[in-house]
């Protein structure tokens, strides 16, 4: 077979998911002796300046809209439940402090973190467990998951804006900020 036919196979693989593709999952589907990672460039590149673009999620793949078209889509779904402030709070927290356990999310919050949020995180895939921390009780950590890097087109966790750029965005003001968000875990 041709390298072109291997580079479509990828490209199949890829549209016909109804999510990103990690490279072990494409790499399983191919001869051993191609390289997952040229293919991808490969397309990456293809489709640069296109409709859709071949995006990096994680350690996955996905074609997603290019930017300078989605004006132009329309979209029907449906409306999930907006989420409440404290959901948003607590997953801001799991952002930027992961992996974390709930008491450690109380005491940033200084308040109590209710089933029901963290249920409501869950349950929209935005945030999954990571394991236990090695303390007395072994209480279960947090982190945020792939899906949650999907939604909010992030390539990894590092792409989260930093306190300057939450800042210079006007979703915080100049002069304060959130405690939890006042930690190493954020650049200035």
């Amino acid at each position: 077979m041709s390298d072109d036919i291997y580079m479509n196979i990828v490209e199949a693989i890829i549209f016909a998911s109804d999510k990103p593709v990690s490279n072990r999952v494409l790499a399983s589907k191919l001869p051993d002796h191609c390289n997952v990672s040229e293919i991808l460039q490969e397309l990456k590149s293809k489709y640069t300046n296109r409709g859709v673009n071949l995006s990096k999620v994680g350690d996955s793949w996905a074609f997603r809209t290019a930017p300078e078209v989605a004006e132009y889509l329309i979209v029907e779904k449906t409306v999930q439940k907006k989420l409440s402030k404290a959901a948003l709070e607590i997953l801001s927290i799991i952002a930027y402090h992961q992996p974390i356990t709930r008491a450690e999310i109380e005491d940033m919050r200084g308040v109590s973190v209710s089933q029901g949020s963290l249920e409501m995180l869950f349950e929209a895939n935005w945030v999954e467990p990571r394991g236990y921390k090695d303390v007395p009780g072994r209480p279960a950590t947090w982190r945020t998951s792939k899906h949650f890097l999907d939604h909010f087109g992030l390539e990894s966790i590092k792409d989260l804006p930093g306190l300057s750029e939450l800042k210079a965005s006007g979703l915080l003001a100049r002069n304060t900020g959130p405690s939890y968000l006042n930690s190493n875990n954020i650049n200035n």
